[in-house]
């Protein structure tokens, strides 16, 4: 067993800033990261676009930023937590600086504040296309100088140590040895990410399979708002890729335009705001443009743009364009809408607490009203920043007591089991995000969902009786965990009886 005062579980944005706050507050006692690929492998790596954050308080306002916010969410946002997030960006945008993460200036020295969809103004700060990256690359070094954070690469968290609705810390498996090591923890905050491979299409890594959303559920904390995803309408058409490279946001906000293979301006025919709609009203009105076509994609035409400027502001997607042979200058870029993000999750009150003490949720993982129906663009490192702040000022206040925990460690050996067929696994993988992108995708249909919530539920009984004749994997954790993410996903749509920004069910 390993014992640690705070256990954080994910090395992304929202779990990073967070440690280095209480590490710097309370040197004496030890911050343990677990993460179950190397450090740096995040949703927050690959976030292109950047920060939305109010600068410019001529041209702009924390009011139009909240405004925004409330309009893309479509009436499900919480109207206290918009405000405390927007007003507290400039503040947390500070510290990144002083963290050494650098954004791009105007040739003044002001930011060089980009435009998405959904935005009023310009406001969003950034680092050309690689906005996350370099974030991630900033608090990483932090990190690496606290010598009281210890960073364990390839630790897979499996389960929570619970007990009368206490957090204890979470079991690991140990991926090197196949050990499993319980770690006993005074606070655990789970800052896992989002579910992307549920449905395989998608922007986020590998790595994102819902894990922390799914040991949660299983710990009975509170989840909500699963059936609000978002799929970003611009991802680089390829059809035999899962993980799609993302064409930002700002692309758009850059002045693209977006056409039918016959060349047509398709987007003012659904929304005044053309372009520049929100990712649920694009994403939709692609998807509807498709069925009625039968075409595989649709197309950004950036032909008319300046190409010194958009190579300066995008050049990582104009060489990955150029590498499989799409000449911005004259070519225009095959895109389909893929899975994004999630905006409900576990759900946190103002100080990043879940339903179960001592347990604390951050990142896209949680579930904290900002987002409502649909997140705005580049709301999402902004909430992590704000809330891992939040879980610090809290935490920073309150006393470590010993332990209550009295229950036993489990035993979860396994060595002499079996190894599950890893084709089996596979097989099964492909079935589910199959199933997933048809019954639980874009728009959703009422007679194909409780045709998912039985297959699910079959692969769910199916999964644990294999569970327990066969060695504890990653790979057979990670589908246990997405079939329950299916499961909350569907069940949710099941529930929602209205359209609401990026949840159409027909």
């Amino acid at each position: 067993m390993i014992a640690t005062n705070y256990l954080i579980v994910g090395s992304g944005v929202a779990g990073l800033t967070f440690a280095i706050k209480i590490a710097e507050r309370f040197p004496d006692r030890k911050i343990t990261i677990i993460t179950k690929s190397n450090e740096d492998e995040s949703n927050t790596k690959y976030a292109q676009g950047g920060i939305a954050i109010v600068t410019d308080e001529t041209e702009d306002s924390y009011q139009k930023h909240i405004d925004d916010t409330l309009i893309c969410g479509d009436g499900l946002c919480d109207v206290d937590v918009v405000k405390m997030v927007v007003t507290e960006g400039p503040k947390r945008l500070k510290e990144l600086i002083a963290w050494g993460a650098k954004f791009d200036k105007t040739v003044k020295g002001n930011f060089d504040l980009g435009k998405e969809g959904g935005h009023s103004r310009n406001r969003v700060v950034h680092h050309k296309d690689q906005t996350g990256y370099e974030i991630e690359r900033a608090i990483l070094e932090q990190v690496h100088q606290k010598e009281n954070i210890t960073v364990l690469n390839h630790y897979f968290a499996l389960d929570l140590i619970t007990q009368n609705n206490h957090c204890f810390g979470a079991y690991a498996l140990h991926e090197k040895t196949n050990e499993i090591i319980p770690f006993q923890s005074d606070f655990t905050v789970l800052a896992t990410g989002g579910i992307g491979h549920l449905y395989g299409h998608t922007t986020n890594p590998v790595i994102a399979t819902g894990d922390g959303i799914a040991m949660a559920f299983r710990a009975n904390a509170a989840i909500k708002d699963m059936e609000f995803i978002q799929f970003h309408p611009t991802a680089l058409y390829d059809a035999s890729a899962g993980s799609k490279f993302l064409i930002s946001e700002a692309v758009r906000g850059f002045g693209a335009y977006m056409r039918t293979q016959k060349g047509l301006r398709f987007m003012i025919n659904y929304d005044e705001r053309g372009e520049l709609a929100s990712r649920d009203i694009v994403s939709q009105s692609i998807d509807l443009e498709l069925k009625k076509s039968g075409d595989d994609c649709v197309y950004l035409d950036c032909t008319h743009l300046d190409l010194d400027a958009f190579i300066k502001h995008f050049p990582m997607i104009y060489e990955r364009c150029k590498s499989i042979g799409i000449d911005i200058a004259k070519d225009w870029i095959p895109v389909v809408p893929a899975q994004h993000y999630l905006c409900g999750g576990i759900t946190v009150d103002k100080n990043g607490k879940t339903s179960i003490e001592n347990l604390f949720a951050c990142g896209e993982c949680s579930r904290t009203g900002l987002h409502g129906a649909n997140r705005l663009a580049s709301n999402s490192l902004l909430e992590a920043l704000v809330y891992s702040e939040k879980i610090y000022d809290y935490l920073a206040d309150v006393s470590i007591e010993k332990s209550q925990f009295n229950g036993i460690i489990s035993n979860w050996e396994s060595a002499e089991k079996p190894k599950i067929s890893p084709d089996y696994l596979a097989k099964m993988k492909v079935q589910l995000q199959l199933l997933m992108r048809q019954n639980a995708g874009i728009v959703r249909n009422e007679l194909d969902l409780p045709k998912a919530k039985e297959q699910l539920l079959h692969w769910k009984n199916e999964m644990e009786e294999v569970s327990k004749t066969h060695q504890i994997s990653v790979a057979l954790y990670e589908l246990l965990n997405m079939i329950t993410i299916g499961n909350l996903i569907v069940q949710q749509s099941i529930d929602r009886k209205d359209n609401r920004g990026g949840f159409m069910k027909v």
